[in-house]
């Protein structure tokens, strides 16, 4: 096999990553990235259909995009590089409209009697059943065919939710939706549309179903990357439902797909907001929600970098509410997380994850490790808090 030698210097002053690629035939078959061998030959790359050489337009903070390959994304973000893989998406920010990048005002919490209500029907049970499904896919990359599995088993299990939960009469009010992508695992969104003539502002409670290892033909359960989130908005969404929740303003839950690799699902579902005109009040990103560190206070964490800050001010409003546990403000660099992608298209997005950074589920994630049973730091009863979070963020702000 033939060596080939890739210094690709990232972002960060002077840091920058040596990647070792091992090539047959002109195709890589093995990988040795920061000092660690891996697997790159066609039989490890069995269900997968991610070509290693494939250019890509990736922007990082500060910089103009720059052309790299898929083995170069790997190691930028192996070595904590945070982009936009904007190969798809390249004008995303040019799109918005002046309408839309206007910040909109937020009226104190005033539906304590309905959100308490709701919240007293949440339960572990659900996201606990649900997550061990999710995490039992060996991985869910978003071009690997158990990626696009466990994206149709989502999918299913939104539709059974919706069909056990919802009345007639309000299942005739939602819609469930896959936007398509041409890498295979579907973004998905399910609507409550509003019943105002006059708003129609749209409130976006989000997550990501994908998982991603560091080397990504590795398996990768994800139960906290973002597992934790899909499930935590899943039982806001099925007790929402269940109460018979018809907002005025339309109302939708997303499960993006691709965002390890560059925010790639929620780029495209913003930009087709955007192209299309339609407005955004508010949307509000789940990433990470089961994890609280041994010895560490049980908190949660208040992103408060790269955020709509009026909006982040309105979701501690809720946390103090109607949260039983207090909120710490926390930061997480550029493109940390899907809420990005909203932020880049002019809308009105926030980020709230289980702990402040550095409390973090950081050794496990995009790891083999990231499993419910890893630790008893893993707690769905941790999660339940943010999934009286997202009731709240529903019902407060779907009434005008």
């Amino acid at each position: 096999m033939k060596p080939t030698f890739l210094i690709l210097p990232l972002i960060g002053g002077s840091f920058a990553a040596t990647i070792q690629a091992f090539y047959d035939s002109g195709n890589v078959q093995q990988v040795v990235l920061n000092g660690q061998i891996f697997d790159a030959s066609p039989s490890a790359r069995v269900g997968f259909s991610l070509d290693l050489n494939e250019k890509r337009l990736v922007q990082m903070e500060g910089k103009e995009p720059v052309w790299m390959t898929e083995l170069e994304k790997i190691a930028a973000k192996a070595n904590g590089v945070k982009f936009f893989d904007i190969t798809d998406t390249p004008d995303l920010d040019a799109v918005s409209h002046v309408g839309v990048r206007s910040t909109p005002s937020y009226p104190p919490p005033c539906s304590h009697e309905q959100v308490t209500k709701v919240i007293k029907a949440l339960s572990t049970a659900g996201p606990r059943a649900n997550l061990e499904k999710f995490s039992s896919f060996r991985t869910r990359y978003y071009r690997s065919e158990t990626g696009r599995e466990s994206q149709r088993w989502l999918l299913s299990k939104i539709r059974q939710i919706t069909k056990e939960s919802a009345s007639p009469e309000l299942q005739s009010l939602i819609t469930i939706t896959e936007v398509h992508h041409s890498w295979g695992q579907h973004s998905i969104v399910a609507r409550i549309n509003g019943s105002s003539t006059v708003d129609h502002r749209i409130v976006v409670i989000g997550a990501h179903q994908d998982s991603a290892n560091s080397w990504p033909f590795l398996p990768s359960p994800g139960a906290d990357d973002d597992g934790s989130g899909t499930v935590t908005i899943l039982e806001s969404y099925r007790v929402l439902v269940a109460s018979g929740f018809k907002p005025q303003r339309p109302v939708e839950f997303h499960w993006y797909s691709a965002e390890e690799n560059g925010l790639l699902g929620s780029q495209a579902v913003a930009q087709s907001y955007a192209t299309q005109g339609l407005e955004v009040y508010a949307m509000s990103q789940y990433d990470m929600t089961a994890w609280v560190k041994r010895g560490t206070r049980e908190e949660i964490g208040v992103i408060v970098d790269f955020v709509d800050d009026t909006l982040t001010k309105y979701n501690k409003q809720l946390i103090d509410a109607y949260l039983s546990i207090p909120y710490v403000d926390t930061k997480c660099g550029y493109a940390c997380s899907d809420h990005a992608s909203w932020s880049k298209a002019g809308y009105p997005a926030i980020f709230t994850i289980e702990a402040s950074f550095e409390n973090s589920n950081h050794a496990n994630i995009h790891t083999s490790n990231d499993r419910i049973d890893i630790s008893s730091e893993f707690s769905f009863e941790h999660m339940l808090e943010f999934s009286k979070l997202a009731v709240a963020f529903a019902i407060e702000l779907g009434e005008l």
